[in-house]
């Protein structure tokens, strides 16, 4: 995987490969990034570690993250890229899952509280070249919130790499001469696989914003730094429209993915800078594999159709069913961008990999996002897990039951709310003090609600969709 994301690195030498906007102004050539990663490389090894050993990544929001990402699978390692945002508990729960050989680690970030050595710098040491062998062994495993409230590592192969081909025109309209800009930090798997890994596939220029832009200044940086394609969370569109926009002359196109992009805001960011939106659904296990392009742009309330090369189907109680019919969002085990499978448990069998997205297809092929068959949060393009944050409030004094739950605040904006019960309403900086404790920062509820009892269904369990329905009615939401 490494060997191929850097195929073109010596052929382009002194081809600027990133280049860091604003405040450091940091510029890597296709040339010092093949050298960095492949010096890192023999400098892990040069440690002690062998072929398999996994590497969690506690690195913060610096160029140091994708070569480390990448010096692991070039040496044969097994990476595991996480956010810095995540509290000790959950870098500790994520540490406990995969039993990390070592741990590469920078200050400022959370450090798990786990028995494995820590590296502060990378280690270098002379070149070593790529460990090649099967497509189909593990490369890389990243986690998501699963629905037990307990993060998910999902362990993916080789090969994985190969499959986001079917993004760069499915998607993108990628080609080498373009620069692409994402807005997200290195260590978010949206921007290491689209803003990163995919444009020096290609061969193309990576443009990251320094840690201290803002969205207020995003814009300028696309006008005054040639950008073409620039890639981000509806969230970032929505704050750049709250400013007025600078003329883009390059600017082709947009991306968009991470949650799902109101039709409202396409049509927003289309009036205000003259170009289209073009959004992808995917997921950790498959990443984004249904989408718009420049070519075949998505139908107003459509996230698109599904990639060349894609196979997906919209089941049923495991059956098709009609076009512009509700089912389950399902991606055929063929898909050579699909997960290997979930850390520590058996593949599951079955030809379909059915996921928990309600959609809906037309006869020609335009998906319809209609939600989540569980209740699963989205802040700011993470994917949440209510019971984990109900579970970091479990031992707040007085608090007998909570409920967390996604609700809109105002069209196309949604925020994470905690419901609780208690025999009179607590303290809301000290929940708040719970949260930032326990929590990594887009985990953290925004909303405190007092309530005398929380729904629950004839079985028993909590109703979070009713909460989440009685807070919108009884708020004004134009």
């Amino acid at each position: 995987m490494a060997a191929y994301v850097l195929s073109k690195a010596v052929e382009l030498g002194d081809k600027p490969a990133l280049e860091i906007l604003g405040g450091s102004g940091e510029v890597i050539t296709f040339a010092q990034l093949h050298a960095r990663v492949s010096r890192v490389a023999g400098g892990l090894l040069a440690s002690g570690l062998q072929a398999g050993d996994h590497v969690l990544l506690r690195l913060g929001n610096t160029p140091d993250f994708p070569v480390a990402y990448l010096a692991c699978i070039w040496g044969g390692l097994v990476p595991i890229p996480a956010s810095a945002q995540l509290t000790v508990p959950e870098a500790t729960e994520i540490a406990r899952q995969t039993r990390p050989a070592v741990i590469l680690h920078q200050e400022g970030v959370s450090l798990p509280e786990f028995d494995a050595p820590v590296l502060t710098e990378l280690p270098q040491a002379d070149a070593v070249p790529p460990v090649m062998g099967d497509p189909n062994r593990l490369a890389y495993i990243v986690f998501t919130s699963g629905t037990s409230g307990r993060p998910s590592g999902v362990c993916h192969a080789h090969r994985a790499i190969w499959a986001r081909r079917m993004m760069w025109e499915g998607w993108y309209g990628l080609g080498q001469d373009d620069r692409m800009m994402h807005a997200g930090a290195f260590n978010w798997t949206y921007t290491l696989g689209t803003g990163l890994m995919d444009p020096w596939s290609i061969g193309a220029t990576a443009l990251i914003p320094d840690n201290d832009v803002t969205s207020a200044e995003l814009a300028g940086l696309i006008s005054q730094n040639s950008v073409s394609i620039f890639a981000a969370a509806p969230g970032v569109y929505r704050q750049m429209l709250k400013h007025d926009l600078p003329d883009m002359p390059r600017l082709r196109h947009g991306l968009s993915a991470g949650e799902s992009l109101p039709p409202s805001l396409r049509l927003a960011w289309r009036a205000a800078s003259g170009t289209d939106l073009h959004e992808a659904m995917g997921m950790s296990e498959c990443s984004t594999f249904i989408s718009g392009n420049p070519k075949t742009p998505a139908h107003s309330t459509s996230c698109g159709r599904p990639q060349r090369g894609r196979r997906i189907a919209v089941l049923q109680d495991g059956k098709p069913v009609p076009h512009d019919t509700a089912g389950l969002l399902a991606i055929h085990r063929s898909d050579p961008g699909l997960m290997l499978g979930y850390l520590g448990e058996e593949p599951e069998q079955g030809e379909w990999f059915i996921t928990s997205d309600t959609v809906s297809m037309s006869k020609d092929g335009d998906i319809t996002y209609l939600g989540r068959r569980d209740d699963m949060m989205n802040a700011g393009g993470y994917r949440v897990s209510p019971l984990e944050v109900e579970a970091a409030f479990s031992g707040v004094a007085h608090l007998t039951g909570c409920a967390a739950a996604s609700v809109e605040i105002k069209a196309d904006t949604r925020v994470i709310a905690l419901f609780y019960t208690s025999s009179a309403p607590l303290d809301e900086e000290a929940l708040r003090a719970c949260a930032q404790a326990l929590l990594a920062r887009y985990k953290q509820p925004r909303l405190y609600i007092h309530l005398d009892t929380l729904p629950k269904g004839g079985n028993g369990k909590l109703n979070r969709r009713l909460l989440r329905d009685r807070f919108e009615a009884s708020h004004d939401q134009t």
